[in-house]
């Protein structure tokens, strides 16, 4: 009796397992194992042993050859090898249980109607000034910008929630960021979809080219969007797309050569930023990969391209100064020179002489620069945001029990030090790098140092932090 129990459990939990194994199969798509399509394009599949599946026109394609060929069925039957293979391939290394998750297209879901868009709640959506007080926790300074890119998003998913019902179609608010290196345009791109929970793909416009020309073509930024997205479609037509470094392709000034990588990709992306139906290919960023296809809408997507544009304010300095004129009322040509958010004043006339097309700027209506980091900038972005870098060094020296400090002077050197460095942001990790290897490693050797006080004169190189031995202060030998 307990033996027929035994095996009767047994049969129970393969079956459960059989049915999980189902289950989550039934969650991907079937793909054509010929032309590498899904079974949302191609219809239904016609099912092979070993679980591979071929769409009908690929079978139709076959059969039209094998009548064209002018064999009979019965010779090809006769030289047809095994079921098992042949060339040393076996097809049970090709069918569809082998293809990585990586590559399979998930199901759109069944209670939706055909056709249906993926309505986002309105009510759910946070407002403006929800989003800039987030933003605030994370990002120093940079209001300006953070408002503006706060009704911009607002905007645009409100677009997507009223969907097209309406007789006025609302267009799409794309982004332009401007501003030097290290301000914060990638962070705040970041922040923002971690926020609003949605997939975000982070691409470098200096690796696109042209179709045809090594390099990734334009539409790779749309297939990982579509892998951040976990290959579900719905999900990635929802996202933000964030393309960095969108200078690089400006259009080379006097160039007799075809320009792949500056005025093509400007206009290759043009259909991307307006919205249309882009083919993407799954798993990879080229289309000539033996990797499944699918169709991704891009109307519904947020672009937000940014870029450094180095000498903008060269052309924009040079507009302004047109208006200097001889006697007394006339400008100074210096008067800009030492302005340092010149760029506050930029025009699309200023990016159109910088070398961008103007159908590509007519796609990215939100234009806003941000400001460049000031010294007190700096020392607030070192302390104040939630995940701040001075936090952080606390947290480490809090897991051995040793309480961090910074003085006020060492912040003001850590900042001016900064600043010379002319990276922004990114400048104060290197140089606290620097000089807290030092302090990390002299710290676990003694279990009874208390405090550690990063002082002035140890950023300058003129002397140690200070050190309280859960007693008097004593200062730290310095570790040359």
């Amino acid at each position: 009796m307990d033996n027929n129990q035994n095996n009767n459990d047994e049969i129970k939990n393969q079956d459960a397992a059989e049915n999980g194994n189902n289950e989550k199969e039934d969650a991907y798509e079937k793909i054509c194992y010929i032309c590498r399509r899904s079974e949302s394009r191609t219809g239904k599949m016609i099912s092979m042993p070993n679980n591979i599946y071929i769409c009908p026109d690929c079978m139709q394609r076959t059969f039209d050859s094998i009548n064209n060929s002018g064999f009979s069925y019965e010779d090809i039957m006769k030289n047809m090898p095994p079921l098992g293979g042949f060339g040393g391939i076996s097809f049970m290394d090709m069918n569809e249980n082998n293809i990585p998750n990586k590559q399979k297209i998930k199901k759109k879901e069944k209670n939706k109607e055909k056709g249906a868009e993926n309505i986002i709640d309105l009510k759910k959506i946070p407002a403006p000034h929800e989003i800039k007080k987030h933003l605030d926790a994370y990002v120093v300074g940079q209001d300006h910008a953070k408002k503006v890119m706060s009704v911009a998003v607002y905007n645009h998913y409100k677009r997507v929630a009223a969907g097209r019902s309406d007789d006025i179609e609302i267009e799409k608010s794309n982004i332009l960021m401007i501003g030097p290196t290290g301000c914060g345009k990638t962070y705040l791109v970041k922040t923002l979809a971690k926020y609003l929970d949605v997939p975000l793909a982070i691409a470098d416009a200096t690796s696109l080219t042209e179709a045809g020309y090594i390099g990734d073509d334009i539409e790779s930024v749309v297939s990982k969007l579509l892998a951040a997205a976990d290959n579900d479609v719905e999900k990635a037509e929802h996202g933000i797309i964030f393309i960095d470094e969108i200078d690089k392709i400006a259009k080379k000034k006097e160039t007799r050569s075809r320009d792949v990588s500056g005025e093509s990709v400007q206009q290759g992306m043009l259909k991307l930023l307006e919205g249309s139906d882009i083919e993407v290919p799954v798993g990879a960023t080229s289309k000539n990969a033996m990797v499944p296809l699918v169709t991704v809408n891009t109307g519904n997507i947020l672009f937000i391209c940014g870029g450094a544009f180095p000498d903008l304010d060269e052309i924009i300095k040079e507009r302004l100064n047109k208006k200097s004129s001889i006697g007394f009322a006339a400008d100074l040509k210096d008067k800009y020179d030492n302005d340092p958010n010149l760029l506050q004043q930029v025009t699309v006339e200023d990016l159109r002489n910088f070398g961008m097309i103007p159908e590509f700027l007519g796609r990215l209506p939100v234009v806003f620069a941000l400001e460049s980091l000031t010294e007190d900038m700096l020392i607030r972005i070192m302390k104040e945001p939630k995940n701040a870098i001075l936090k952080q060094y606390q947290k480490l020296l809090d897991l051995d029990e040793v309480k961090l400090e910074f003085s006020d002077d060492a912040l003001a050197v850590i900042a001016k030090a900064a600043l010379e460095k002319k990276t922004g942001a990114r400048a104060i990790r290197s140089i606290l790098e620097e000089f807290m290897t030092d302090i990390m490693y002299e710290v676990p050797k003694d279990h009874n140092i208390g405090t550690v006080t990063i002082t002035a004169d140890y950023i300058s190189k003129k002397g140690a932090p200070l050190i309280q031995m859960r007693g008097a202060e004593v200062p730290l030998i310095e570790v040359r």
